[in-house]
């Protein structure tokens, strides 16, 4: 494993269902994944793209090979030490903002550094700079349900962020925007990429988003068929 790889698949696959009904939603992915890189995961809906993000952030278990994070074997460690680290290092955007709409800004927010075991006072600062960072300082003490799709995301986006990740993983993060909201969305995440060194990973399947990416890596029928950098 290179020095500078920060995630490393090694001959990954999925299998859904068994015998007559199995299903391979993906075969024999080999990639490695830089500190620093934006990458996009691109493919048509039903190729395997999401499956392999979930697979690398260690949301589900491959059928074989394995996903090794800071040349750590996923398969080696036990599921509280996943979760751990998940928490510590990753951070997820998703398509559906997952938010809980009845509760305001700064509390969907810290929530993972309240599973973290923060301590109160200091969740609260985090958040509230990992709101301001997103530029919704306005909006912090609004229940979710009332910010629109846009301020939504940016929520998610501070939500991701607030425990300092290594990785984000956004999947579909502008899928339910429309385009100029998505494109300030867009460059929110790329600009946290660029000033703060996180590791981006878009799922995709928007040529202009994957575009802004370092890298390409295209799948077909769950097959990295492809890869591209600018």
């Amino acid at each position: 494993m290179n020095q500078n790889t920060i995630i490393e698949a090694k001959n990954l696959s999925k299998v859904y269902g068994k015998n007559e009904v199995a299903f391979k939603a993906l075969d024999n992915i080999n990639l490695d994944i830089k500190k620093g890189e934006s990458i996009a995961i691109v493919g048509k809906s039903g190729s395997g793209k999401s499956t392999l993000m979930h697979l690398l952030a260690l949301l589900d278990k491959p059928s074989k090979g394995t996903v090794i994070i800071n040349s750590k074997d996923s398969l080696l460690m036990s599921p509280s030490e996943i979760e751990k680290l998940r928490n510590k290092i990753f951070g997820f955007v998703f398509q559906q903002f997952f938010l809980n709409s009845t509760d305001t800004a700064l509390n969907n927010v810290l929530l993972p550094l309240k599973i973290g075991k923060v301590s109160p006072k200091e969740r609260k600062k985090r958040a509230q700079d990992a709101i301001n960072d997103v530029e919704l300082s306005d909006k912090i003490n609004v229940k979710t349900m009332n910010l629109s799709g846009g301020q939504k995301q940016r929520v998610c986006i501070a939500r991701a962020i607030v425990n300092q990740p290594d990785i984000i993983f956004a999947d579909e993060p502008t899928g339910n925007l429309d385009s100029q909201t998505g494109k300030n969305v867009e460059d929110l995440l790329f600009k946290l990429n660029k000033d703060q060194g996180i590791t981006l990973i878009i799922v995709t399947h928007d040529e202009d988003i994957a575009s802004r990416c370092d890298r390409q890596v295209f799948i077909k029928d769950g097959k990295l068929i492809n890869e591209s950098r600018k």
